[in-house]
């Protein structure tokens, strides 16, 4: 099967002490409501990310995040820090903070993902996975849907040279 995952996204990391943020953006060609209500809505999350979530996130409070390989599914305890619709949602699971900034712009909005992890060496994955799932989005926006591209199927998708990519960018080695 061809499949081409398109351009790499703007990236840059930032570092606060011993933990890194990767600083992802994607311009959508839809209003802010309707990626906040992608971003928030259980069904639609579980079409495009890499988890399905037990409730609605568009408010603050605990929340279950179900990561999701294959036959494989792990449910991590979350909380949604911050819902400021269709601006600003903050949750975090473990270690991992995401911050999901929307502004709207001439054609559509703009989404800034922040995603802080403990190990620099991540980044890079992590943006390559962000990018496979957000562009699933993108089509479940545009009203054409694609499956989910998540876990270990992302290697089917150009999951590696995304990843090569993002190291190239980030300045960030893939071990």
């Amino acid at each position: 099967m061809s499949f081409d995952p398109g351009p790499l996204a703007a990236v840059h990391a930032e570092s606060a002490g011993d933990r890194w943020t990767l600083v992802f953006v994607k311009d959508l060609r839809h209003p802010p409501e309707k990626v906040w209500a992608a971003l928030t809505d259980p069904e639609r999350v579980g079409r495009w990310a890499p988890f399905a979530c037990d409730r609605d996130l568009g408010t603050t409070g605990p929340a279950t995040l179900t990561m999701i390989d294959g036959e494989t599914a792990v449910p991590l305890e979350t909380t949604v820090v911050r819902a400021e619709p269709p601006s600003l949602l903050e949750y975090r699971f473990g270690p991992d903070i995401l911050v999901w900034e929307l502004a709207a712009n001439a054609d559509g909005t703009r989404l800034t993902l922040r995603h802080t992890v403990a190990d620099r060496e991540w980044l890079p994955k992590v943006a390559a996975g962000w990018h496979l799932c957000l562009l699933v989005a993108g089509r479940l926006l545009d009203g054409d849907p694609i499956p989910v591209i998540r876990g270990n199927a992302a290697y089917g998708y150009g999951f590696d040279d995304l990843q090569d990519g993002y190291s190239r960018e980030l300045g960030v080695p893939v071990r």
